[in-house]
């Protein structure tokens, strides 16, 4: 058998919330099926770490896919010319893109289709042509993989997708994401934030990640409760996703907001550990990883009441509307006045990860791929 696999966002040192769903999943489909032939296909020089088993033959393709014009030269070119020569069993990707009109099976796995309900939250060209191919790539897949009974919904009605032909793969957590000692939390708190509690923030600058509400909640927070507490933003940086820092620098208190940029994941890690909670408020979300990291990390947690957020944390979040400042606000004072509350969110959250591991993510993945076999 053989299987030809989209790698293009397995790239050293930038894995994001797609890039690690396709490492944590391919690495142990591949590891756990020697008998299967898996062929990866890179859009540039690729890192040996990505290549996990002997089953795995890379082959780099141009040219480097990150333009709705090289998107369609890669995958509907020269993806197309490689699956059409090679007619292998099954084409994986992980990404949600497909090649139209290749001879073979066809399974994407579309996290979510924030494009479709909110196309100002991504650039012109990229939202038009997401919305012009994924309705196409849904209907040409053999099956669909998505990351959570949200997304299912909402690809199956807005695509008019038979539910029974999409398949969920919840996403896992990083084995690296533990609780820390206090002594280690105040290394890293000293680090960043002069050594005070924190409120966290993990994600990208994107519109949907609803940062400039949740610095307004924090301003209101400071205010009303004169804490030291800081706001720490970690993540890229994209600037046609929103000028966050205006946004910092217009805040009363500008000095205790900390932006981090994007951080090693070993950093990463600790910094989660030892933020006082999260505060992961977008208004749109597929499955959000954060979430899962914090309840590992066992840190409270606050998200919001819309997509996929209440079905990922159970009872273990305090759940807010992302739109309403003083909605968000008030959880971040609930939180900090109410130690006992927060102790519940965290035996919450140590039930509620059970759900959630890469090891299920890729045997959920591999049962998606036999049903299309």
């Amino acid at each position: 058998m053989q299987i030809v696999v989209n790698t293009r966002l397995l790239i050293q040192n930038k894995l994001d919330g797609i890039g690690w769903f396709s490492y944590q999943t391919l690495k142990r489909i591949t590891q756990n099926n020697p008998d299967v032939h898996f062929v990866f296909l890179f859009d540039r020089p690729y890192d040996e770490e990505f290549i996990f088993s002997d089953n795995i033959t890379p082959l780099i393709l141009g040219p480097q896919a990150r333009h709705p014009f090289l998107y369609y030269a890669w995958f509907h070119v020269s993806v197309k010319s490689v699956l059409n020569r090679m007619q292998p069993d099954l084409f994986l990707s992980p990404d949600g893109f497909l090649s139209l009109g290749a001879k073979c099976k066809q399974l994407p796995v579309i996290h979510d289709i924030n494009f479709l309900h909110n196309p100002k939250d991504v650039k012109y060209l990229t939202g038009k042509y997401y919305n012009h191919f994924f309705p196409k790539y849904a209907k040409e897949a053999t099956r669909i993989a998505t990351v959570s009974e949200y997304s299912k919904a909402d690809i199956s009605k807005h695509y008019h997708i038979q539910s029974d032909k999409i398949d969920v793969v919840y996403n896992g957590i990083n084995d690296g994401y533990k609780p820390l000692v206090d002594s280690e939390k105040l290394k890293v708190r000293e680090k960043y934030t002069q050594g005070k509690p924190y409120f966290l923030f993990v994600g990208s600058q994107s519109p949907r990640k609803n940062l400039n509400r949740l610095i307004a909640a924090f301003d209101v927070f400071k205010s009303q409760t004169q804490s030291d507490f800081k706001l720490l933003l970690v993540g890229a940086v994209y600037a046609s996703e929103g000028d966050v820092k205006k946004v910092i620098e217009k805040s009363k208190y500008s000095n205790d907001i900390i932006f981090a940029g994007r951080q090693p994941q070993e950093e990463l890690e600790k910094i989660m550990a030892s933020a006082f909670a999260l505060t992961f408020v977008p208004y749109f979300e597929g499955f959000g990883i954060p979430l899962v990291e914090a309840m590992q990390c066992e840190i409270p947690v606050i998200s919001s009441n819309t997509t996929s957020m209440p079905e990922i944390v159970g009872d273990a979040a305090l759940l807010v509307n992302p739109f309403e400042v003083n909605d968000i606000s008030n959880a971040m004072i609930k939180l900090y006045h109410d130690p006992l509350l927060c102790k519940q969110l965290i035996e919450n959250g140590k039930l509620r990860k059970q759900s959630f591991s890469w090891d299920k993510s890729a045997n959920l993945l591999w049962q998606s791929i036999q049903k299309c076999l």
